[in-house]
C-alpha cells in the first residue's frame, strides 16, 4: 500500500479531517479532532503511524519484527510506526480501522454523538 492509497482509505472514513498541524510534511488524520494516523509524506520507505492497543502493539512489533516498530516521535506505548512496502495491504487496512477505533471509543458521549449523526 502506498501513501496515497492509505490517505483515500483514511479520509473516506466517517468524521475524518486531514490536517497538517505540525509541518508541511506530516500529514495527520483525525476523527472528531482526535489524531489517529500521522503520515509523514517525505520519509522513504513509506510509513505511518497508527494508535494500537498496548498488548497488540507488542504482539504486532514481535511478528513483523522491523517492519512494524515502535512509534517514531509518539507514545511507544501506544502508538507504532509501520512501514508501508513490506506489510500486506489488508494488515494496513485492518490496523487503521483498529486505530480509528480506539480513538472513537475515547470520545466525549457527545462528540460520539456527533460522529454518528454525520
Amino acid at each position: 500500500m502506498n501513501i496515497e492509497e492509505l490517505r483515500n482509505f483514511c479520509i473516506a472514513k466517517k468524521g475524518v479531517a486531514e490536517e497538517f498541524p505540525f509541518d508541511e510534511h506530516t500529514l495527520v488524520f483525525k476523527v472528531m479532532g482526535k489524531m489517529f494516523a500521522l503520515l509523514p509524506l517525505e520519509r522513504i520507505p513509506a510509513q505511518c503511524n497508527l494508535k494500537c492497543d498496548p498488548e497488540r502493539a507488542i504482539e504486532l512489533r514481535e511478528e513483523y519484527d522491523g517492519d512494524i516498530t515502535p512509534g517514531y516521535h509518539m507514545s511507544k506505548k501506544h502508538w507504532n510506526t509501520l512501514f508501508l512496502e513490506n506489510l500486506p495491504p489488508g494488515l494496513v487496512q485492518e490496523l487503521v480501522n483498529h486505530s480509528y477505533d480506539l480513538v472513537v471509543s475515547g470520545l466525549t458521549k457527545k462528540l460520539k454523538e456527533q460522529l454518528h449523526s454525520l
